[in-house]
């Protein structure tokens, strides 16, 4: 495996070019020992990618820096080992190793990457939560990326629901970032999650290393749930990548007037599926419990008695927050009066306050 990590660590050879010269040479301490000529006889390797290997087989700390990495509990799973997960050999530039703290995903279970805006609004990051957690508790397990916003609600989410989740890092598996998630980088393992990479530890979290991060979500993933996406957001290219590998897509409708919606939004127009409840994405993967009716879709009225001035505010209510002021102003009662409305509501499990003063009906 030493050798294995000598070969992973060269620079300036394209993942797919070493696993064909690792086919070609059947070890990689072959790959070490090789003679030169030799080495420059494969016409997929050009001058500079040889020189790099024979540079490379000069490096004497390897050995030293692979015994260090394994005391801190990161391990090395090479594209050539049986724990390398092979749905990521399928995609078409799969990395030719990844870095691992804790688990990989299961090979036996349903996986869904969760991701989407790093700004996300309230909406977004609810039903992030919702859905993972829905999902987590069904024993899907749930890929992303860590990132602030929608990514870590997906992660929050499961773990929640006691479910394992996984982070894949644009960056070394020993750097936290961003550093402020330091917490739910640490109950990802302890609850039985991994983080993982396929760059060395101690990689810095350059903005070059993500988009080929988002690979690797999508590659380990069976689908892509997007959760907020603007016109140009990152997360649509994840969505590429999906696409190109196989994996369906599905997408959370927003209102039309929310620029953070627009990419979701746009991804239902073009075919993508359409995010209504987790409990219908359940049963549509055929993990729903048997004999339990499925919750009322997103926006669905509950079919309970209300007081009429209860109907008139609940009806103001609906998957996007809205302010106690707007609510006033549709209603035409009074402040006093719509908030004390809106506290009975919420008693009662008809709506929820997701941030001061925001509401939207809830789903439980």
């Amino acid at each position: 495996m030493e050798y294995e990590y000598w070969f992973a660590r060269i620079q300036g050879v394209p993942a797919q070019k070493k696993i064909c010269l690792r086919e070609c040479m059947k070890s990689a301490e072959a790959i070490y020992y090789i003679e030169e000529t030799r080495l420059r006889s494969f016409e997929f390797l050009n001058e500079q990618e040889c020189s790099r290997i024979i540079q490379a087989g000069k490096d004497r700390e390897y050995k030293a820096d692979y015994g260090r990495m394994t005391e801190r509990g990161i391990r090395f799973i090479p594209y050539f080992s049986g724990e390398y997960p092979e749905r990521l050999k399928e995609i078409q530039d799969p990395p030719y190793a990844l870095y691992v703290k804790g688990r990989l995903p299961g090979s036996g279970t349903k996986k869904a990457a969760v991701i989407g805006a790093r700004r996300c609004t309230p909406y977004g990051e609810k039903y992030a939560v919702d859905f993972a957690r829905a999902l987590a508790s069904r024993g899907v397990e749930i890929i992303s990326g860590m990132a602030r916003g929608i990514d870590g609600m997906g992660h929050r989410g499961a773990l929640m629901a006691g479910g394992r989740t996984y982070a894949v890092l644009g960056c070394g598996v020993d750097v936290c970032y961003p550093r402020e998630h330091i917490g739910l980088y640490s109950d990802i393992l302890e609850q039985g999650g991994g983080i993982i990479s396929e760059l060395m530890p101690g990689a810095a979290p350059l903005p070059r290393n993500f988009p080929a991060r988002n690979r690797i979500i999508s590659g380990l993933s069976d689908v892509v749930l997007v959760m907020e996406a603007g016109r140009k957001s990152g997360s649509l290219i994840t969505v590429d990548m999906a696409l190109e590998q196989g994996r369906d897509v599905y997408a959370l409708p927003g209102p039309v007037n929310s620029t953070l919606s627009d990419g979701c939004n746009r991804l239902i127009r073009q075919g993508a599926g359409i995010l209504l409840s987790p409990e219908e994405l359940l049963e549509e993967w055929g993990l729903s419990d048997a004999g339990t009716p499925a919750e009322s879709k997103l926006g669905g009225k509950k079919e309970k008695t209300l007081e009429s001035e209860e109907k008139l505010v609940y009806s103001c209510l609906g998957l996007y927050p809205k302010s106690a002021d707007q609510i006033v102003s549709e209603t035409r009662l009074c402040v006093r009066k719509v908030l004390d409305l809106l506290i009975s509501l919420e008693l009662q499990g008809y709506v929820e306050e997701i941030s001061k003063n925001h509401y939207v009906i809830s789903r439980c």
